[in-house]
């Protein structure tokens, strides 16, 4: 299913599905139906320059973010455990390298903000270890969060989960061996409803503390002028819908 998901995620990304069709395209016009093959390759372009405007990735990433505004840290409540989940920094590839931060990494930082707000008596850091690394997220996250003034006897490692349910069921369970029930919740903003959902069916009470908001201000005219930056984003909104379909 793993595998599956990835492959499916990979299709349907805007990016994905716009090499496919125009892939497909150019096999058309191969075997002489150049009409088709033009439909084919104009629906490519329109649908890969759709979701490389800001105007539209903003708008769909808008509506899993809206649900969770940025609050005062001060507000958030004392709780058992801060949970951070990974997905905000790639762990070192050799034992030379460093951990790189990623688009997601104000996870990591939002958490540092909370133990220096005496909102964190326990921090559980949460991702395991991806193919081709030395380390897992966990740990890399230990590391930068080590660089950022938290002590290690305030952090806790889940290094086995590769996907948000893992994430939930492993965090959970070790937890429940501490007795503790109500976790301050931690990730990108158009992660939290699915994230938040998976933690509470685990029998944990969720405070969300949502960080990485993707939709920002920007003058009107740039909202549609094609971007990277908005294609990356409107494949994160790709992958969480998958997500969500697939119960990962």
């Amino acid at each position: 299913m793993f595998i599956l998901s990835k492959l499916i995620i990979a299709l349907i990304s805007p990016l994905g599905t716009s090499l496919a069709v125009g892939t497909f395209a150019l096999l058309l016009a191969c075997f002489g139906r150049r009409r088709l093959a033009a439909v084919s390759g104009a629906l490519a372009l329109v649908w890969l320059g759709v979701w490389s405007l800001p105007a539209s990735s903003f708008w769909l990433i808008g509506l899993l973010e809206s649900d969770y505004v940025s609050v005062d840290i001060q507000t958030l409540p004392n709780s058992g455990a801060v949970v951070v989940l990974g997905g905000g920094i790639s762990p070192a590839e050799s034992q030379t390298d460093f951990a790189n931060l990623q688009s997601g990494a104000d996870r990591i930082w939002h958490a540092a903000r909370l133990y220096h707000a005496g909102k964190a008596g326990l921090i559980v850091l949460s991702g395991g270890r991806p193919a081709g690394t030395v380390e897992s997220e966990a740990q890399a996250m230990q590391g930068f969060l080590w660089d950022l003034g938290v002590p290690d006897s305030y952090l806790l490692l889940e290094d086995r989960s590769l996907n948000t349910t893992e994430n939930a069921v492993n965090t959970a369970a070790l937890l429940r061996k501490r007795g503790v029930s109500e976790i301050v919740l931690i990730t990108s903003a158009y992660h939290m409803p699915r994230a938040k959902a998976l933690f509470e069916s685990e029998g944990l009470q969720v405070v969300a503390a949502a960080t990485d908001y993707q939709s920002v201000a920007m003058p009107p005219w740039r909202l549609w002028l094609p971007d990277t930056k908005a294609l990356d984003i409107s494949g994160n909104v790709f992958k969480e819908l998958v997500g969500r379909w697939s119960g990962r």
